[in-house]
């Protein structure tokens, strides 16, 4: 009689934790789906982009919306809807930008934000596939003839606050044992007037960022960025927690664009190749032609061949908008795809 007792005590447990757990299911489906159900019936996308950084987000002289980052956030929006305008960007900067990711002023972030522990964990947010993989570097005026970091001893540094370069920056002088004076700037903007000005000897962000300013520079020639890159900065578009299938969506989103540059998927070919299947069953699934992937995500057969139509692949979107032939030049290096020794890599759509 005890073992019966015993064994209906642990079915009932069973029961009650099998229950609850599907409750929670549902409770998280239902916040998950709060996302996509909110911007399907709003008509566009909210995308938290930086306040201006040429080459990744930035507006034109018509006041369109351009750059790398930029293209993420039509992507998605083509995925959705067919067509990339419709998006709307929320220029965020490195203070701001987590404050309207939270509390659902933007629905999407997509900033020169680096996946990190505490961002992840301690404030609730998902981040996306790696979309450039960067590091933090050094900017200076080539006049002070200075080569290296380490000789920047007693140097005034210009430094974005909310960001991951803060701690960077003071741990790579402590262990260098040399110091620094930080002049704290809030955006990009203000640290390209303060150290043109001369209020700062350095300017020190994510190397890409520090290209991407110097182009913009009457005499870029003028400015290096020294040799060393002080840090990991896995750069990514994030969400918030708990939206899982909002998550699911943009992730596989940037996926499509990665994929789409190693299976050769580009914006002038993809309605052709998507026109009927071909002899490649990975290709047909990333386009619609076999299978549904699309329905699992509340989208359309056709949501991966829009989202690569509206500003091409991976490869297409770094080239158009930060690559060597722009003029911020930068390499592929560490972001071309896997089979070119990179480390973009996507995971198979099957």
């Amino acid at each position: 009689m005890e073992r019966q007792s015993n064994q209906e005590e642990v079915n009932m447990k069973r029961t009650v934790f099998l229950g609850a757990l599907a409750l929670s299911g549902l409770v998280a489906g239902a916040a998950a789906a709060a996302t996509l159900d909110d911007v399907k019936a709003r008509g566009k996308v909210n995308c938290g982009v930086t306040t201006g950084l040429v080459g990744f987000a930035a507006p034109d002289a018509n006041g369109k919306w351009e750059g790398f980052d930029v293209a993420i956030c039509r992507a998605v929006a083509a995925a959705i809807f067919g067509d990339q305008e419709k998006v709307e960007f929320v220029p965020t900067t490195g203070q701001t930008r987590f404050t309207a990711l939270a509390s659902g002023e933007v629905d999407l972030l997509a900033r020169n934000t680096t996946n990190t522990f505490s961002r992840d964990v301690d404030l609730k947010f998902e981040f996306m596939p790696t979309n450039y993989y960067d590091g933090q570097g050094f900017m200076i005026p080539k006049a002070l003839g200075v080569t290296s970091a380490k000789d920047l001893d007693g140097a005034t540094v210009c430094i974005q606050t909310g960001t991951t370069t803060e701690l960077n920056l003071a741990d790579f002088f402590r262990a260098n044992n040399i110091s620094y004076e930080p002049v704290p700037i809030e955006t990009n903007a203000e640290a390209q007037q303060q150290y043109l000005a001369g209020a700062c000897d350095v300017y020190t962000t994510d190397a890409s960022g520090l290209a991407a300013t110097r182009a913009t520079f009457e005499n870029p020639g003028d400015h290096v960025i020294l040799p060393e890159i002080i840090s990991k900065e896995p750069l990514a578009p994030l969400v918030r927690h708990g939206d899982n299938d909002w998550g699911d969506l943009v992730r596989w989103t940037v996926y499509a664009l990665i994929a789409a540059e190693e299976y050769g998927v580009t914006s002038e070919n993809v309605k052709e190749m998507a026109a009927s299947a071909g002899s490649n069953p990975e290709i047909n699934r990333l386009l619609g032609t076999e299978g549904d992937l699309g329905a699992m995500l509340g989208l359309g057969k056709d949501w991966a061949v829009n989202a690569i139509a509206a500003n091409g692949n991976y490869g297409e979107i770094f080239e158009a908008n930060i690559g060597e032939s722009t003029p911020i030049g930068l390499a592929r290096g560490l972001n071309a795809q896997w089979t070119d020794g990179g480390l973009m890599y996507s995971p198979p759509f099957r």
